[in-house]
């Protein structure tokens, strides 16, 4: 019997801009060349989330007011989408997404908006518009480094327990002070990295997918892909300013 991995897909028509569903798509055609089955389940609002059903969760970026109905809606799913991340279950999210998986949003006026606590960032409201090529360093993937973009307001400071998912050689990342990009707790990753970040960064890609597969059926060794046409556009992007 073959493997196979249920994605839950995170608000896929209210958070999903600049591309976000990009991950989805290259997640699952990466598991498909390897024999891999994906199974995509939409989660959108109302909809109650079985913590002991999805195997990877993808959590794309919305404007201001997406990001509150979502805010809204994530109040029912709190503690499932927390039992998920302690045992170990992969989370991808992005821009907004990762600012919700934090405590709070705090705005400019100081009313927040709340978030799911299981990243310990917090994210505040900044006149800074913090837009264009990313590229950081990082030791999650083989050659150290990753491309993306980003397009943010909002100023993200990490909290104890909360490792950076990298250092910025290029770009502002979480709040152009500190010289970090994005969060890492367990299995759970926050970034501002558009592009989408993993058609653009296959190695990083390749790591969600053994971890989502090791929480189901042990290590598993991932076949190599051809990645030459991956690499070709990395590098590219690597020298964009």
């Amino acid at each position: 019997m073959g493997m196979k991995l249920t994605i839950g897909y995170l608000y896929p028509n209210t958070m999903n801009i600049y591309g976000d569903r990009g991950n989805v798509i290259a997640f699952c055609r990466r598991c498909f060349w390897r024999g891999i089955k994906t199974d995509i389940v939409n989660l959108g609002v109302g909809e109650k989330i079985d913590p002991e059903k999805y195997d990877f969760y993808l959590f794309g970026g919305g404007q201001d007011k997406e990001q509150v109905i979502a805010s809204d809606d994530l109040k029912q799913n709190k503690q499932g989408l927390k039992k998920a991340a302690e045992n170990g279950v992969a989370i991808l999210s992005v821009c907004g997404g990762y600012q919700l998986l934090g405590h709070y949003y705090k705005a400019f006026d100081g009313s927040k908006l709340m978030g799911l606590g299981i990243l310990n960032v917090k994210t505040h409201a900044s006149n800074d518009r913090m837009i264009g090529n990313v590229l950081i360093e990082t030791d999650l993937v083989a050659d150290r480094r990753m491309v993306g973009f980003e397009n943010h307001w909002g100023k993200t400071y990490l909290g104890d327990g909360v490792e950076p998912l990298g250092k910025i050689l290029k770009g502002f990342g979480n709040n152009n002070e500190d010289g970090f990009e994005g969060a890492r707790y367990k299995n759970v990753f926050g970034t501002y990295l558009h592009g989408p970040i993993l058609p653009k960064n296959n190695d990083f890609c390749d790591l969600l997918i053994k971890l989502a597969l090791k929480k189901k059926y042990g290590d598993i060794e991932l076949r190599e892909l051809n990645n030459n046409i991956e690499g070709a556009a990395r590098k590219i992007a690597e020298e964009l300013e």
